[in-house]
């Protein structure tokens, strides 16, 4: 029924940006929070961004805070990490993924019901 595709990651050196897409189908958004997580190899999935289009409120995790951007464009089912001064830390698989919640953004994982498959990013010292 639901479907999210992640794309725009990628091979970039510290301080370069990359853009991530999330594309939605099978589903009106609107109702949910839609996020981004990321995976690096031996770790556990950790919060990145999230909003509740409804409330227009979004949340970022400390790590990122001033340097990623979450956004979307409901006409095109689409949600976007704008990723700025990277960092070799931020080297991991990102994830869009979507919770039936319309209040203040969720970051645990275990919240969410929808995932995409998700996209590398590396980022070279």
């Amino acid at each position: 029924q639901v479907q999210l595709v992640e794309s725009g990651g990628g091979l970039v050196q510290a301080g370069g940006s990359l853009r991530l897409s999330c594309a939605v189908s099978g589903r009106t958004f609107n109702s949910y929070t839609m996020g981004w997580f990321r995976q690096a190899p031996g770790n556990e999935r950790e919060f990145v961004a999230a909003f509740t289009w409804s409330l227009g409120s979004t949340l970022y995790a400390d790590s990122v805070m001033g340097r990623f951007t979450i956004s979307r464009d409901n006409a095109k089912n689409a949600v976007y990490l704008q990723m700025n001064s990277l960092k070799p830390e931020d080297t991991a698989v990102y994830y869009c993924a979507a919770d039936h919640w319309v209040g203040v953004p969720r970051t645990n994982p275990r919240m969410y019901d929808y995932w995409g498959q998700g996209t590398q990013v590396t980022v070279s010292s």
